[in-house]
């Protein structure tokens, strides 16, 4: 029986096991085999470049979680490319099971996180990465978008939210809205639409993603009239929503409606005692590479202590 197992291998998951193993905790990590059709490492396995991850200038999003799955292993952890199916925290030890295999733990962090709603339109993926991207705090101070125009699409706060981030860096941005209202806060909603750099196209939708090596137009349709019309683009960026990677647990542990492990304020201890949650598929609100490994070394201090307390 192990003494803790870690689902899942974002910032979050290596920085508990990094500290899981100082406290002697053995860990073991299921890191997931293109769990949710990411590579194991999370998000930041589809990011370029990472600008804003301390210590690095400038590391790419693959190279950045090979170092960290690199200091996990040197720190003794054991790491597994396995997706775990589900799980049962009904009694303990809990049980974790991975295709034919159960294995049992006294405490477990899940650490698996959310992913980026993609809209699936023509020129996504190849775009993707190269001016398309699902969050303007992590990508939009790149030079690929200054004094570039930008494009958003959605229309709730976390869309207006994008908008306003990337008047700091693009010459202009347009927002599209697929209704003829927002579903965003009235206050975001007029900060929005008093931004002289802002413009809002309502009843508009993606059709096309249009470029050459990098993206350089889009395709729109208004929904109303079905008008086809082309904007020049330089950037892309996606706010319509994560998905929190948390269907393998099948109502083990309370969520809150979007789906989001719920998690006592000021910890990781969910509502099994004895599990804990770290990193996006608790965080709906900052969902950064940073945050994500601050919430990972909480998770771990927080098994330890919990552990220790039962011995």
């Amino acid at each position: 029986m192990e003494k803790l197992i870690i689902i899942g291998s974002g910032p979050a998951g290596h920085a508990a096991a990094i500290y899981a193993w100082r406290a002697d905790l053995k860990p073991l990590m299921f890191e997931g085999f293109y769990a949710a059709g990411v590579a194991a490492g999370g998000q930041l396995t589809t990011t370029t470049d990472v600008e804003n991850y301390p210590w690095y200038v400038s590391i790419g999003g693959i190279e950045l979680m090979e170092k960290m799955r690199e200091q996990s292993l040197h720190c003794g952890a054991r790491i597994e490319t396995k997706t775990v199916d589900k799980v049962d925290f009904s009694t303990r030890p809990f049980k974790v099971f991975v295709g034919d295999e159960v294995h049992e733990a006294q405490s477990v962090i899940v650490s698996t996180g959310a992913t980026a709603k993609r809209m699936g339109v023509p020129g996504e993926e190849k775009f993707w990465q190269k001016g398309i991207s699902a969050c303007a705090v992590c990508d939009g101070a790149l030079p690929i978008f200054r004094d570039q125009p930008i494009v958003v699409v959605g229309g709730g706060d976390v869309a207006c939210e994008e908008a306003l981030h990337m008047t700091k860096f693009g010459s202009r941005v347009t927002m599209l809205v697929r209704r003829d209202e927002m579903r965003a806060s009235k206050a975001m909603q007029e900060r929005v639409k008093n931004n002289q750099k802002i413009t809002i196209m309502w009843h508009t939708e993606l059709v096309e993603a249009l470029g050459e090596d990098t993206l350089q137009q889009v395709k729109i349709v208004n929904n109303q009239t079905q008008e086809e019309s082309m904007i020049e683009a330089k950037g892309l960026f996606y706010a319509i929503g994560h998905t929190p990677n948390t269907a393998f647990l099948e109502n083990q542990v309370e969520l809150d409606a979007s789906g989001y492990i719920k998690t006592q304020p000021g910890t990781t201890k969910t509502s099994v005692e004895g599990v804990f949650a770290a990193g996006d598929v608790q965080d709906h609100v900052y969902r950064q590479a940073v945050t994500s490994a601050g919430t990972g070394c909480m998770a771990a201090l927080d098994a330890e202590r919990w552990l220790g307390e039962q011995e």
